[in-house]
């Protein structure tokens, strides 16, 4: 009866560990993955790629601005 709960709980002991590092691989996988879309996410060279006009225009009026303050 010993050696049946034995290998039982070597075998539980070994899909709990084979379980943990699944969670682990997904975890650090989920953790690169919002890395990344942090990181384009907030590129502003990304942002000026798509709206280059919005941008234009801001820096226009930026320097309008400034210049006015200036003078």
């Amino acid at each position: 009866m010993t050696n049946a709960f034995e290998r039982k709980t070597k075998r539980d002991a070994a899909e709990v560990r084979a379980e943990i590092q699944r969670a682990r691989e997904q975890i650090a996988s989920s953790a690169e993955a919002l890395r990344h879309e942090v990181a384009v996410r907030t590129d502003w060279r990304e942002w000026v790629r798509r709206k280059p006009a919005l941008f234009l225009m801001g820096a226009f009026a930026a320097g309008f601005l400034i210049a006015r303050r200036l003078t």
